[in-house]
């Protein structure tokens, strides 16, 4: 059984974990080119009025998630985007 102090010390441990892992998630930390990339695939997005396109290339993360999800593709929750694209190609 833990002392008092001791949950004390370790609720504050986790707290400053938290803070600092959702610091780390923010844009602004990202590579430039990362930042740019991104950009350029949401402008995609607001052209086409936020619907999916016909290409995989053109959908975003959550959409082609869903699209393996519908296939029956394990460990997809673990894929980036470009191997969740492979992986519904590969599925066919």
């Amino acid at each position: 059984m833990a002392t008092r102090k001791q949950t004390q010390a370790a609720k504050r441990n986790v707290k400053k974990a938290q803070r600092a892992a959702t610091k780390k998630r923010t844009i602004a930390h990202l590579p430039t080119t990362t930042r740019r990339a991104l950009q350029t695939e949401a402008r995609k997005g607001a052209r086409r009025g936020g619907q999916a396109g016909h290409a995989l290339e053109e959908r975003n993360r959550q959409q082609l998630y869903d699209v393996a999800r519908k296939k029956g593709i394990s460990d997809r929750s673990k894929m980036g985007k470009s191997e969740l694209i492979a992986s519904i190609r590969r599925a066919g």
